[in-house]
């Protein structure tokens, strides 16, 4: 697939949020010369109807024009997005919400909504002739960019915390050929060394950082106000930031560009041992107290110092939401939950979403009548460590044990 099968009409310029400095959309720039994070702005948004867009497959770049890759960059995907959006059959009644939806971004080609960012950043490295793409991660940035960069022929270098990146997620970026270092420290000391490697060498970072990641990830909005129009609250796993602001702002535009009419509000969910930004939005502070030694069982959002962290407050006090913390065990209790009342498997940062709801619905902040899409960012099989922690019926039978074991099951 090619950037010229829809070839936009591109009115966009990446802007500075902090001084607002504006830059050309070739520019390599991750980050603006006065430390402040960028993003892509159209200068006019494209005129688009949803019987245009619903004439193609309904994947990510089925909303090529609100993606302002240039039209002659090569595309490269592996057919992310067009991700299931659930309806709930029964947590609807334990959590008693009138409509519950689950975006299950593990549906994605590499297991989690990283493939989204992923897509169009890749392309825009390939296009600007980036031959090394480097990450920090905890484990699904990794999985994500090495298999993208894998297809778009280039190198792929990971830097991650030793000892705190799930199994599964490795597998998969050794997999794709990529090639991994492991420091001492969090995610945090693994992206400060990202940084000082981008100052020194010729390489593209793809952390959210990257504008084009957040371009990306913007399409979660697209595709559940395609399925269902706006719900009155989307509730995100929050661990960088990148993924909540990513989705605000495609909101934002889809109603600049006339296809919807309002605007939901945003729940952030994190993990109380990585909680700096729910902690700042509880006292009322600008600027966030960072954590150090970030500890929770949901590895993916095991983040002290996030990046997005002006972003992603930003975002949470626009849509006139919250931003919230909840312990290991509501997690685990709540991916419990996904599996045995759903039927789907999730890793722990995912089922933030529903322990966090159950929270709101318990602090009277969503009401009875009121739709909710919970997005669960990335599969169970991500992490299959986290199985330990759950209770498993399991028996060591004869096969005269077995047909009793039946019997007493089926009671009869």
């Amino acid at each position: 697939m090619h950037g010229d099968v829809y070839a936009p009409n591109i009115e966009a310029v990446i802007k500075c949020i902090k001084c607002s400095s504006e830059f050309n959309l070739m520019d390599k720039r991750i980050v603006c010369s006065c430390g402040g994070l960028l993003q892509v702005e159209f200068k006019k948004i494209p005129e688009l109807t949803w019987s245009v867009l619903r004439g193609r497959a309904f994947k990510l770049w089925r909303y090529r024009e609100l993606i302002p890759v240039p039209s002659e960059a090569q595309i490269i995907s592996l057919g992310e997005g067009g991700t299931p959006l659930i309806k709930s059959v029964r947590l609807k009644d334990l959590v008693h919400v009138k409509e519950v939806y689950i975006k299950f971004e593990g549906a994605n080609p590499t297991g989690s909504f990283k493939d989204r960012g992923m897509t169009v950043a890749v392309s825009m490295a390939k296009y600007l002739g980036a031959r090394v793409v480097v990450c920090a991660s905890t484990g699904n940035t990794a999985a994500s960019m090495s298999a993208y960069a894998a297809r778009a022929g280039m190198k792929s270098i990971v830097i991650l915390p030793k000892g705190k990146v799930a199994k599964g997620k490795l597998v998969q970026a050794v997999l794709h050929g990529a090639i991994l270092a492991f420091i001492d420290g969090s995610f945090d000391d693994a992206l400060r060394a990202v940084t000082q490697v981008a100052e020194r060498y010729p390489v593209y970072v793809l952390n959210s950082l990257n504008p084009w990641r957040i371009e990306g990830q913007k399409t979660l909005a697209f595709e559940v106000a395609d399925e269902v129009g706006v719900p009155d609250w989307i509730v995100v796993p929050v661990g960088n930031g990148g993924n909540i602001s990513a989705i605000w702002k495609g909101f934002k535009e889809l109603k600049e560009a006339g296809l919807t009419s309002k605007l939901p509000k945003l729940a952030g969910v994190q993990a109380s041992g990585a909680a700096p930004l729910a902690r700042a939005f509880r006292k009322g502070l600008n600027v966030p107290e960072f954590v150090n030694n970030p500890e929770t069982i949901a590895t993916a959002i095991r983040i002290g110092r996030p990046v997005n962290w002006p972003r992603a407050l930003k975002a949470i006090r626009e849509s006139g939401g919250v931003l919230m913390d909840v312990t290991d065990e509501e997690i685990l209790k709540a991916q419990e939950a996904l599996a045995r009342f759903e039927g789907l498997g999730v890793e722990p940062a995912s089922a933030t979403s529903l322990a966090g709801l159950i929270k709101l619905k318990e602090e009277e902040l969503v009401d009875r009548d009121e739709s909710v899409v919970l997005v669960a960012t990335g599969h169970a099989l991500k992490d299959p460590d986290v199985i330990k922690y759950h209770s498993a019926d399991i028996h060591y039978l004869s096969s005269e044990g077995v047909l009793a074991l039946v019997r007493e099951v089926v009671g009869t």
